[in-house]
């Protein structure tokens, strides 16, 4: 297909099946796969050597939840979704219910990960069906496009009719699993760009799709655990998203896009790593100073849950197995005593803040 004849306002009937008929894997791409991998594993070793391997995925994959909500424009506050997760009470407020319907797709489908690892069109609409909290399924009435939000004009077009849009969703299965030389991270920019390029759904692509990058990389064994907090680069770079998805659309210019993505991974990795090891120093130095002050409250386990959300409260320190309510309520009480834990009332409960750990995920 000549790209000259691309046009926003048609829909992209014709994009390209894969795999891509360009060179996709030069000497420049091939080099930053390196150290984009490279990072990838440190985090990935960081993860699995500590004491605790599941120990800040919650956190972790709520950061995740927000930022990629907030790339829709669904804005709600790290604080609040925090509390939101931990707190009775019904939340009323519909952007953090979006947020954490975000956290509940990607949690099923890492469970259908492991029990199935295959990537499939049932999976995607699963997904979606999630963060949406609808049954709507692939699209099937034309008019979909895609709008340059300050000026109204028409950006993209996607793909009509529901068989054509199958169809290229069954072509992208078919590359996902193909026994091929392609660079896993390579292929998972690839993989992007289609989903993102066929827009299957009427609402949810973009959440979806960035679902999807991350049960890619555990399907594939370059993570063992959804612990990539992905969303917050594209925010930071969000034209330079943009601008590189119509590269390809509009010119088949594949390499600037495969180089933001592999640039995404590497320097995510670089930054959640770090991020751990400061989570990891926190909880080491908290863990001194209260086994120094508070030798009867203090425990592994205690600290554990005093670090797996920044929020906690008396229900969940008895879940854990740390002692009935009365006495977990003390142990809070004398931690708030002692400076290491804030309380604050939300509806009838009260819920234990870990102030430093909230500073330490708010740095950006």
């Amino acid at each position: 297909m000549s790209h000259i004849k691309y046009n926003s306002a048609i829909p992209y009937n014709d994009l390209p099946l894969l795999p891509p008929q360009a060179e996709i894997e030069n000497t420049v791409i091939l080099k930053k796969t390196i150290t984009a991998s490279r990072a990838l594993s440190e985090l990935k070793g960081a993860i699995t050597n500590l004491p605790n391997p599941t120990l800040f995925i919650d956190t972790i994959n709520l950061q995740e939840a927000q930022a990629s909500s907030a790339i829709e424009n669904i804005v709600t506050t790290q604080d609040e979704l925090f509390k939101a997760s931990i707190a009775d009470r019904k939340n009323d407020n519909p952007a953090t219910k979006e947020v954490i319907h975000y956290k509940d797709a990607l949690w099923y489908g890492v469970d259908q990960i492991n029990k199935r690892p295959i990537l499939t069109t049932n999976l995607f609409v699963a997904l979606m069906q999630i963060i949406k909290e609808n049954k709507s399924n692939i699209r099937n009435t034309p008019g979909t496009q895609l709008k340059n939000p300050a000026t109204d004009a028409i950006v993209y077009t996607p793909p009509e009719g529901e068989n054509v849009i199958r169809e290229k969703l069954k072509n992208l299965e078919d590359f996902i699993h193909a026994d091929d030389n392609i660079d896993p991270l390579v292929k998972m920019a690839i993989i992007h760009y289609q989903f993102e390029a066929i827009h299957p759904f009427f609402d949810g692509n973009g959440r979806t799709g960035r679902i999807v990058l991350l049960l890619y990389l555990k399907m594939t064994g370059l993570m063992d655990l959804p612990a990539l907090y992905l969303s917050n680069y594209i925010i930071q770079y969000k034209d330079k998203y943009y601008t590189n998805l119509r590269k390809v659309t509009e010119e088949g210019n594949w390499q600037d896009w495969i180089m933001y993505m592999l640039d995404m991974v590497e320097q995510t990795s670089l930054k959640g790593r770090n991020q751990i090891a400061e989570i990891e120093e926190l909880m080491n130095e908290m863990g001194k100073k209260i086994q120094e002050q508070l030798p009867k409250v203090y425990s592994k386990d205690l600290m554990e849950e005093l670090f797996r959300l920044p929020y906690t409260k008396r229900n969940q320190l008895e879940k854990a197995g740390l002692g009935n309510l009365k006495t977990v309520g003390n142990y809070l009480k004398e931690l708030e005593s002692h400076g290491f834990l804030k309380s604050e009332q939300v509806g009838k409960e009260k819920l234990y803040l870990n102030f430093k750990l909230l500073e330490v995920l708010k740095v950006k």
